[in-house]
């Protein structure tokens, strides 16, 4: 599989594309003015213990307050009572593991984690785990092996990451005394800090990517700005030094995401109806804590042959398998997903359409959990949510109608007018009418113009206005 990654780094926005087979398959922003702190650490102290809800609430200096759960507390494993693990007015250590997401604080934890390329270091806990990716028994328990012999002399755990596997000694070597060192930074940060100052700060999107997705498989990662590219060889130098060769500078006159067709796909991201090669289409519609997709067969009008049928209609619904994977990851669709495929009659039709679901969900680095397909022909899924989708990140609610997708049709603006009018004449106001009226509404009116003056028997006048929004209407009343 070809591999590649594309990183457009601009003044305002800093975008890195992963493509795979020239088909994009993870995107990352990063804004000026939207500041990320997920997995950023700070020195919070603890506001408030709600005992009932077995949670504290932390000052970060973030604005709104961070929600603590007892079982993100490092307390003594047998204590169970919140109150006797945490003091209001205490100083802690925290990490954000989720962002702030519409009116919810973000979330935050204890158990702090600095993840490098091969390993995550956990200096709180005691374990030695590995990535369940690695399946040899025989690479996992070499791993195992050298990373128990390297940290004797550091406290904490280690998580081995799949991109560990087949690594020498000499470079898990080096990445532990790395984050040994940034951890020993990190204290004396913690140390010598105010409450809600950031002690650590998790890499840009640039250097995030590099870390987690720069690997032997990527055949070049194409840079357009040159000093972003001066900064990352110098980073892949301390992590991959056998890498930093892959690492090119683009320097072509048309805009990087536009050569290679990122900007395109970016254009339909903000469209909730996904089209499929087979003629088939998702509509994808995406709620605070729960997205539900539809899975359509288009242009597919059926068979006179049953099984034909069945087949064309499994066909489309392993598509748009693949296709949702993707689309989760693309734009960062977290929390509870239910997918409703096209009705198919047999179980072995089922089943492979959720075995594509769940292999196309392997790559992706969010945590997520499928169940099986129901007799509706739904599968339920749930997708680990970090931080708002990229929806939330591009657009902001419509104004005009709330983010509900649908506004008032000009009937219904023509009908709730006249319900006012009529409101009006029992309380006997007389005399001539106007009707300020958005342009599209005021010419639907002016078309009714005569069943107007049939019930009301006031002269009325219609006057459009840029100035009223498409829902909404002025009634101005002139007395006699």
């Amino acid at each position: 599989m070809k591999k590649e990654i594309v990183v457009n780094r601009a003044f305002e926005e800093t975008r890195v594309a992963v493509l795979e087979d020239d088909v994009l398959t993870d995107l990352f922003m990063e804004r000026r003015e939207s500041e990320k702190i997920l997995n950023n650490i700070y020195k919070g102290k603890v506001q408030n213990i709600v005992p009932g809800l077995s949670s504290a609430f932390v000052d970060i200096g973030f604005g709104k307050s961070a929600y603590l759960s007892m079982s993100d507390i490092v307390a003594p494993k047998n204590e169970r009572k919140i109150e006797n693990m945490l003091k209001e007015g205490q100083d802690i250590m925290v990490q954000v593991y989720k962002e702030p997401i519409s009116t919810k604080g973000p979330k935050v934890t204890m158990d702090i984690s600095l993840p490098g390329r091969l390993l995550v270091y956990m200096p709180f806990s005691k374990n030695i785990g590995i990535s369940k990716q690695i399946e040899d028994p025989r690479e996992s328990g070499r791993l195992k092996g050298i990373v128990k012999e390297l940290k004797k002399e550091l406290a904490g755990g280690v998580i081995i990451r799949t991109e560990a596997e087949d690594a020498a000694e000499e470079e898990i070597e080096r990445e532990i005394k790395y984050l040994s060192r940034l951890w020993a930074s990190v204290l004396n940060r913690f140390n010598i800090s105010k409450v809600g100052t950031c002690v650590h700060k998790d890499l840009g999107v640039v250097f995030q990517t590099v870390r987690d997705h720069f690997t032997e498989d990527v055949k070049l990662m194409h840079i357009d700005n040159g000093k972003e590219l001066k900064d990352v060889k110098e980073f892949v130098r301390t992590v991959s030094p056998e890498l930093e060769d892959r690492i090119v500078l683009y320097d072509e006159k048309k805009p990087i995401f536009e050569a290679y067709g990122i900007e395109d796909e970016i254009k339909k991201l903000k469209s909730n109806k996904v089209h499929l090669k087979s003629g088939g289409y998702l509509i994808i519609q995406e709620a605070e804590s729960l997205c539900a997709i539809d899975v359509n067969s288009g242009k597919f009008t059926g068979d006179e042959n049953v099984v034909k049928q069945e087949d064309v209609i499994t066909l489309t619904n392993v598509e748009a398998a693949k296709e949702t994977a993707r689309q989760l990851r693309l734009r960062n669709i977290g929390g509870i997903i239910v997918i409703d495929f096209i009705d198919m009659k047999r179980e072995r039709h089922r089943k492979k359409v959720l075995e594509t679901l769940r292999q196309a969900a392997k790559n992706d680095k969010a945590k997520i959990k499928v169940w099986p397909i129901t007799h509706l022909g739904l599968i339920e899924m749930t997708r680990e949510r970090k931080k708002e989708s990229l929806f939330a990140l591009l657009g902001e609610t419509c104004p005009t109608c709330h983010g509900l997708g649908v506004i008032l049709s000009k009937e219904s603006v023509f009908t709730s007018v006249c319900h006012e009018i009529e409101k009006m004449k029992t309380e006997k106001y007389f005399g001539k009418i106007k009707i300020k009226l958005h342009p599209e509404v005021a010419q639907y009116f002016c078309e009714r113009q005569k069943r107007l003056n049939e019930l009301f028997k006031n002269e009325i006048i219609i006057i459009p206005s840029d100035s009223v929004t498409r829902e909404d209407y002025n009634i101005i009343l002139e007395q006699q």
